[in-house]
């Protein structure tokens, strides 16, 4: 049975009239599309694989994100397991499909936000106690206002702003050329399958360098390199020559314009000062963004009062949803964790904005910097509270799981809007899904923690966590921050992509290059295939080569993560 809308319930008993109900599909009445099908979506089924694949991708995401400070998105590889477990079954959809890879990944990015923060509690002090509940708490806390913030943002997101969300777009295709097979199946598996091979020749037996050097470096030019990706080089193709582009300008002009004329002109005594000050720069850019997104959002609701004489408001359904959630939230951390009340009310804020920042980089780059909004909030916390070292962290790992959260969710409804799976029934599995997962991470964190006597070690050396501790002090450059935040309010008003634009400054510049490359060299294949092929066999094609080498980095980095738990 599918999941109805609340709205569509009084509606049951006309359908049964019309003697049009079936145990596989139910006919209901929308107002804009008239009579339609509403196929098998969230079932038992769809809820128990679902579930059953979390555990593994929740417990080897953490593994990985711990070992590695790298965390592939799952996307892909949970939408091929679903297909593979489901596509046979009696009475099967696209859709179920879809909801079972939205339950099956969720958990992943719960890890990934609670790894890439919380250990760092540990390493500044290993003797630190907090109970299990405190941390099942917080992780839930943030797996609720990811989802219910991104469920908000999804509208905009998705259908207003079209932004290309690579990753639901590799789930997408995925899912079309395993169901319907032909040309276009051949096309994406041989492209996964290439990915796959490179990949293990790349990290298991360690035939290809994953880091290829270009230029070594100077006293005044920092060192450039690329990735060897075939996933980043995707994601490049898929975001387009313009995002592609801006990320590139901005490792250009982070690391080879500011870095060497300050070194040159003695504005930073050293390379470590100029990266110092360049990071936190990139920062700033990416929280002037965010500025920038609340000022236009007012301006365009004074506008739209100016003309229509009155604002468009949630129903009170789900109003009275989002207030209880938010009021349930503050409960929850003021009772089962150290952050007081007025500390609770300055972090739902902060995740507020964060979330929509980290859905908005997530469909432009489909790169997701979920500790780093950790940190601004917690940044944000301590200038106005100065709360102790336990509920900063807290506070940090909240962010990150909300944010990872927002990421994950976002790429999902993706896909869902391309295939018109209805975003409900997606949206409560990725909440079910993330509850659980909350769980799951919290106990294979303690156990690592245990079995490996610790983190910031040989064996477990949580980098991203290593960086949240050393920022729990402060912004190291804060001038630099504020000049990000001033540059980055303007451009962004301007119309430029500034998130992206900072995301350039602050990564290293082996991720941007490859990003760069990506994007150049499938707009020269699309120049050169111009005349014989239509445009539109074109962009499926491109769309379904760059899906594959996602895809096939993304499961095959999976499978690696699972085999090194075990």
């Amino acid at each position: 049975m599918p999941l109805l809308l609340a709205s569509q319930v009084p509606l049951i008993h006309q359908v049964r009239e019309r003697n049009i109900v079936s145990k596989k599909i139910i006919f209901c009445y929308d107002a804009s599309l008239g009579w339609k099908q509403m196929e098998r979506q969230l079932t038992l089924r769809s809820l128990i694989i679902g579930l059953a694949g979390l555990l593994v991708i929740t417990a080897s995401s953490m593994y990985v994100a711990l070992r590695m400070g790298a965390l592939p998105w799952p996307t892909v590889f949970v939408t091929v397991v679903s297909m593979a477990v489901l596509k046979h079954c009696k009475g099967s959809t696209l859709h179920e499909i879809n909801v079972t890879h939205t339950i099956m990944s969720s958990g992943a990015m719960v890890a990934g936000g609670l790894a890439f923060t919380l250990p760092g509690l540990w390493i500044l002090n290993p003797s630190a106690q907090v109970p299990v509940i405190s941390l099942i708490a917080m992780t839930i806390v943030g797996t609720m206002l990811g989802t219910l913030f991104t469920s908000l943002f999804r509208k905009k997101m998705i259908e207003e702003e079209q932004l290309p969300y690579p990753m639901g777009q590799a789930a997408y295709n995925t899912l079309q050329a395993g169901m319907k097979g032909g040309k276009n199946a051949k096309t994406l598996f041989a492209s996964l399958g290439g990915s796959v091979v490179f990949t293990l020749l790349r990290d298991v037996w360690h035939k290809i360098p994953a880091i290829l050097p270009i230029f070594g470096g100077s006293t005044l030019f920092p060192p450039l390199s690329m990735w060897v990706s075939p996933m980043a080089a995707g994601i490049g193709a898929i975001i387009g020559p313009a995002l592609a582009l801006v990320w590139a300008l901005g490792m250009i002009v982070g690391y080879f314009l500011l870095t060497p004329i300050g070194l040159a002109t003695g504005l930073f005594p050293d390379m470590a000062a100029a990266d110092l000050f360049r990071s936190n720069l990139g920062i700033g850019l990416m929280i002037g963004t965010g500025l920038g997104v609340f000022i236009q959002a007012i301006i365009n609701l004074a506008k739209k009062k100016k003309h229509t004489g009155k604002r468009e408001k949630l129903s009170k359904a789900s109003m009275l949803s989002l207030v209880a959630i938010l009021i349930f939230s503050m409960i929850i951390l003021t009772l089962l964790t150290e952050v007081t009340i007025g500390e609770s009310v300055i972090l739902i804020t902060g995740v507020f904005a964060t979330t929509y920042l980290s859905s908005m980089l997530t469909g432009q780059t489909g790169v997701n910097p979920m500790e780093i909004f950790g940190i601004l909030v917690l940044l944000v916390v301590q200038f106005l509270f100065k709360p102790t070292l336990v509920p900063c962290f807290t506070i940090a790992a909240v962010t990150a799981v909300a944010c990872g959260l927002a990421g994950d969710v976002m790429n999902d409804l993706k896909s869902g809007y391309l295939l018109k799976t209805n975003p409900r029934a997606q949206i409560v599995g990725e909440g079910i899904g993330g509850v659980v997962g909350s769980v799951v991470a919290v106990f294979v964190l303690l156990a690592l923690k245990q079995s490996f006597g610790g983190f910031g070690t040989a064996q477990l050396p949580a980098p991203q966590a290593t960086a949240v501790s050393a920022m729990i002090g402060g912004l190291g450059h804060m001038p630099a921050f504020s000049l990000g935040c001033a540059i980055g309010l303007v451009l962004f008003l301007c119309k430029v992509p500034t998130a992206t634009l900072g995301l350039g400054v602050y990564l290293p510049p082996n991720i941007s290059s490859i990003m760069g490359v990506g994007a150049i060299l499938v707009a020269l294949i699309k120049h050169a295939a111009k005349g014989k092929y239509s445009e539109e066999e074109i962009n499926d094609k491109s769309n379904l080569i760059s899906s594959g080498l996602l895809g096939g980095e993304g499961i095959t980095g999976v499978c690696i993560a699972i085999i090194s738990m075990l």
